[in-house]
């Protein structure tokens, strides 16, 4: 089992266990309304989840890549948007603890751990996705303040958020902010009738003229993208292959339960070879992308530098793997895979965002191609 730890093993079934019981059941109602209600974020956060990558001396759990891993999946398995409210954070307090000021990790990263403070990560704008380093929100410097002008989109549980990692240009550079919600100048308008992970709660931001202390900038000026921006983002994909691999997993799941009772010509239609095909297919590129996590987990718990690329790897091909896999258990529920009463819905909906947020399908190809021409070192 891909040499797990007894800790990591015990710690996924009861993960599992905890969400099939208490969050699973409440997903398709979730998913309809577009919410996630507090009771809920209360039930997660009393697990520990949202503490998983900020360092123990501040209230977290400080895991390793693999037990990260491992979480996402189980997360992904029962919604992408469950996997969206604990690991997004996530891109925000990783920041915060490896580039943030001592004062800003004792301010935000013990009440980020036990889910108190849910911060956002607000990178993307409306006229700026992937070329982040072009950022249009502005940030100047007015004594001990900064003045932040610009509008921000997609910011995932941004309508839930209290505070946000906002990027903007300073001097020309892009730059790293902390933004709180109650601060004059910024409004937070709600993001409705998502295609996929319809729970997260999206968000659009507008900041005019909104005041922050000099404090809240995040490393220095010209520091945002190069470092805080790439770290979370290398996060985020890492998290999200791993999440698309926990959602072909419930896709698989939902589609072997199906096969065994649903009867077409007398017999299960499990029993047709077709059928069989789609499931060979399902078990074997969610076996390749589970080991593809599993290695790029391997590289980032070493610490070696090119644990980036490997989790650009993971997650464009663990990505497109759940659009593939969620395509086919549609397929194989028929008419019922389009019909909200079977979650195969959900999840083919879900699936085809994975391949677009943190960086589409498109940016992780260029970025793998353009690495192995240059050095040619992606099976080392």
């Amino acid at each position: 089992m891909l040499g797990l730890t007894e800790q990591q093993k015990t710690l996924r079934a009861e993960t599992r266990t905890f969400l099939d019981a208490e969050i699973a059941p409440l997903m398709p109602a979730m998913d309809q309304e577009e919410v996630t209600p507090p009771a809920v974020v209360k039930k997660l956060a009393e697990r520990g989840l949202f503490g998983a990558v900020i360092p123990k001396e501040f209230g977290g759990q400080e895991l390793d890549a693999i037990t990260v891993g491992l979480l996402n999946e189980e997360l992904g398995r029962i919604s992408f948007s469950m996997r969206d409210l604990i690991f997004v954070p996530s891109m925000v307090t990783y920041a915060i603890a490896r580039w943030g000021a001592r004062e800003q990790q004792e301010q935000w990263l013990p009440r980020m751990a036990t889910g108190e403070v849910i911060p956002a990560f607000s990178l993307t704008e409306p006229n700026v996705g992937s070329d982040a380093k072009r950022v249009e929100t502005q940030a100047t410097l007015a004594g001990d303040s900064y003045i932040l002008n610009g509008r921000k989109k997609w910011t995932t549980y941004g309508q839930l958020a209290d505070v946000y990692l906002v990027f903007a240009a300073c001097e020309g550079k892009p730059t790293a902010f902390l933004v709180e919600r109650n601060t004059p100048g910024l409004t937070v308008r709600p993001m409705k009738g998502i295609l996929g992970a319809r729970a997260s709660m999206l968000a659009e931001l507008e900041l005019k003229d909104c005041r922050i202390p000099a404090k809240n900038l995040v490393g220095t000026v010209g520091f945002g993208f190069q470092a805080v921006a790439s770290a979370g983002l290398e996060l985020g994909r890492y998290c999200i292959a791993w999440g698309s691999v926990g959602l072909a997993q419930a896709c698989l799941e939902a589609s072997l339960k199906y096969v065994r009772e649903r009867k077409q010509f007398g017999v299960p239609i499990g029993e047709h070879q077709l059928v069989q095909q789609m499931i060979a297919e399902m078990v074997a590129n969610i076996k390749a992308a589970r080991l593809l996590c599993y290695e790029a987990g391997q590289y980032r718990d070493a610490g070696d530098p090119r644990a980036a690329m490997h989790a650009n790897l993971a997650k464009y091909y663990a990505s497109r793997m759940a659009t593939r896999v969620a395509n086919d258990a549609v397929q194989i529920h028929g008419a019922n895979g389009v019909h909200p009463d079977y979650p195969v819905a959900r999840y083919f909906r879900d699936a085809r965002v994975t391949e677009i947020i943190e960086g589409t399908t498109q940016v992780q190809q260029v970025l793998i191609a353009r690495r192995a021409i240059q050095q040619g070192d992606l099976l080392d």
